[in-house]
């Protein structure tokens, strides 16, 4: 397991037929060999596990990866009107070039490409 710094930026949609850098999440991650999310690691220190959504017009938000009740969320605070689900979050593989869909708190989905994985200083580093 490894902690990792994984960029995701908005692909390539209706809205935005060429995707958009200015429009993503920097998440710190724990990372199997199999580049899935480490679960056990996780639970361990979900501290570690912060989320950076990046997103132009709109204020930076900072929060965490939660799971509640089986599911996955990023949470941005105590309560749950901002929180925004991660579809199969443990299912992915973070890789560069692979998809995600993060669901909006409002309605809505988008589709995310992963653009990069880089380890995350500083962070313990487990084999593999």
């Amino acid at each position: 397991m490894s902690w990792k710094r994984v960029r995701i930026e908005l692909a390539r949609s209706h809205d935005f037929p060429e995707g958009s850098h200015r429009h993503g999440y920097e998440m710190v991650l724990p990372l199997a060999p199999d580049d899935r999310v480490d679960e056990k690691a996780l639970g361990a220190a979900p501290e570690v596990a912060t989320v950076h959504r990046f997103w132009e017009g709109e204020g930076d938000a900072v929060g965490r990866i939660e799971r509640v009740d089986g599911e996955w969320w990023i949470s941005y605070s105590a309560g749950e009107a901002e929180d925004e689900p991660l579809h199969r979050f443990a299912a992915h593989r973070f890789r560069e070039g692979e998809y995600l869909t993060v669901r909006a708190p409002v309605g809505g989905e988008h589709a995310f490409k992963v653009v990069a994985v880089r380890p995350a200083p500083g962070l313990a580093q487990g084999p593999g």
